[in-house]
């Protein structure tokens, strides 16, 4: 599995809700063929930063429920940029005010965000896709 996609899937701070995270990383191993840590609960953003780092993934997605939205995903942007590793793509999912999300995806710091009704394929087409494009743009 030297050539598949890894994603790193957590929840940082105190959010216990991980029924919908722990799908996902079902499906996106099952379904979508990729190598896939689920962190658990609990997590900080430098246990974060340091298991991404630490086993060199493609993706690191966050789920929030929490409203913290707004400090998480700059920490976590923040953390895993000083450590030198730009290319990293964040991803968001949960329960997330929308002018959140675009405020987030507008400024850089997530990639994208998957609500509760978006499905399993249109994750795994949605990663697939963001690194065939960012492949192609380290190439040129």
């Amino acid at each position: 599995m030297s050539n598949s996609i890894k994603v790193l899937l957590a929840k940082v701070g105190l959010d216990p809700h991980d029924k919908g995270i722990k799908l996902v990383a079902r499906g996106l191993r099952d379904i979508g063929n990729m190598e896939v840590t689920y962190t658990g609960l609990y997590r900080s953003v430098e246990e974060v930063t340091a298991q991404a780092l630490r086993d060199d993934v493609d993706v690191v997605g966050i789920s929030v429920h929490t409203g913290m939205q707004m400090n998480i995903f700059p920490q976590l942007r923040n953390s895993v940029d000083s450590s030198g590793h730009r290319d990293i793509i964040l991803i968001g999912g949960g329960i997330v005010p929308e002018q959140d999300i675009n405020s987030l995806k507008d400024s850089g710091i997530i990639s994208e965000f998957f609500g509760p009704s978006s499905s399993i394929e249109t994750v795994i087409a949605w990663i697939r896709d963001a690194l065939n494009k960012k492949n192609q743009a380290g190439r040129l």
